[in-house]
Parts: C-alpha cells; structure tokens; sequence
C-alpha cells in the first residue's frame, strides 16, 4: 500500500472523528440547556452517516486535498432552536463554542497519543508529497503517531475556522451574544450574507494565492495553537 493511501487513510477518520464530535457537541450542550431538538431528530448520535454532508465532508475536503490546499470540511449542521433554550442569547453562545471546545480538547487527546509514540523513538519526517508523518527509527511510517499528529492539525484547524465571526460560523453567535442588544440584532441581520463572504474568501485564496489570506488570518492562531500541542507532546515524549 503506497504511503499517500497511508496518509489518506489516517487523514479521513481524522476528519470524520473531529466534525462528528463537533456538531455532537452543539446538539449535547443544546439539550442540557433546554433545546431537545437534535435528540428529536436523532442527531445526538456518533454514527457519521447521520452528520455525513456529501459536499462539505466529502467533495471539499477531496477536492482541497487534490489542489494541495488546506484540508477542512464540514457536516450538516445539528439543529439548535434559539427560541427553546433557557437563556437564548447565552444559550447560543455556550451551543456555539461547545464545538470549537471539544475539537481543542481532541486535539489534546492527539497530543498525547504524539507524545506517548515519541517516547518510543519516533521523529517527525516529511512523505515525499512534503507532508508532516512521524516515523520510526528505521524510517518507516509510524501509523499511531502520525494519526495523533494529524488529530492535533484537523482538530486545531477545524475549531480556529468555526471560530470565524462570520455567519453561520460558531464564532458569529458568540459574537452575536457579546455585543449589546441592538447591536445584536443589526449583527444578525447580516446572517443570510455570510455564505456569499465565505465563498468570496475561499474564492480569493485561489483567484490571489499570493495574499497568502488564510495563512496571515486563521494560519497564525492555528500556528500557535499547535506549537502548544507539540510542545504537550514533546514534554509527554520526555
């Protein structure tokens, strides 16, 4: 088996891993804070085939992956009503930041497996393709670590990008949440043009690649969101 079907293979339940648990968690913190929603649509679920959306889990990330650009997706988002929550406006942002939150903790769950897997020799390395692997002594893939490794990249990039205040993204409604009432409301009328500034700045990356937009926006937390990660790692690894 070749090593970029190596790598596919570790990089998919990866992503599945961490957008599943994503909306889970929007749904889970959702219904503790009143809103039975997802359970009633039977969303609270970690079966993929329920979350699974064909263009944002499997087209984009395949097509990301092929043009050499950075690998995310999405899944069909869990139902949340505002209006059933106990407290909507802060109901909105603890559901919101739910799944951001459980993908760093993920990542940290990454970070360990990396860690524990250094410990036993293993060095980070480059596949011919220039991707980051960790392998072993002899110079052969080191599955576990480099699954661990690609936990920490998914995840932390997965969580910074939902971060995003543009609507629908997480970090809209906790936006939405922060600001004063009437500024609230103003925000919220911009909710059905946030897909259209999305696709304009998925589209200027490509269009510009060399404003390098998504390395001097997202690039930078996301970078120093996952030199904390390997460091965890590399402490464990001592």
């Amino acid at each position: 088996m070749s090593e970029t079907i190596l790598l596919a293979l570790l990089l998919i339940p990866c992503l599945v891993v961490a957008i599943v648990f994503h909306e889970v968690a929007h749904g889970y913190v959702a219904l503790l804070l009143g809103d039975p929603t997802a359970q009633e649509q039977r969303r609270l679920s970690l079966n993929p085939l329920r979350h699974v959306d064909p263009v944002g889990t499997l087209v984009v990330p395949g097509l990301l992956a092929l043009t050499g650009g950075p690998i995310f997706g999405w899944a069909k988002p869990v139902p949340v009503l505002k209006q059933r929550l106990d407290n909507p406006r802060y109901g909105m942002m603890a559901v919101a930041a739910a799944g951001p939150g459980t993908n760093f903790v993920l990542a940290l769950v990454g970070a360990v497996v990396l860690g524990l897997s250094l410990s036993l020799g293993m060095t980070l390395g480059y596949s011919d393709g220039g991707t980051p692997i960790i392998v072993s002594a002899d110079g052969s893939l080191s599955l576990l670590a480099t699954f661990g490794f690609f936990m920490v990249l998914v995840n932390v990039f997965l969580a910074v990008f939902n971060l995003l205040p543009i609507p629908p993204f997480d970090g809209s409604h906790i936006v939405e949440g922060l600001l004063p009432p009437r500024a609230a409301r103003a925000y919220e009328r911009l909710r059905p043009f946030g897909m259209l500034l999305f696709v304009g700045l998925i589209a200027l990356t490509w269009l510009a690649p060399g404003l390098n937009l998504l390395g001097n926006t997202i690039g930078l937390p996301v970078a120093w969101a996952v030199d904390q990660y390997l460091a965890l790692a590399d402490l464990i690894a001592r």
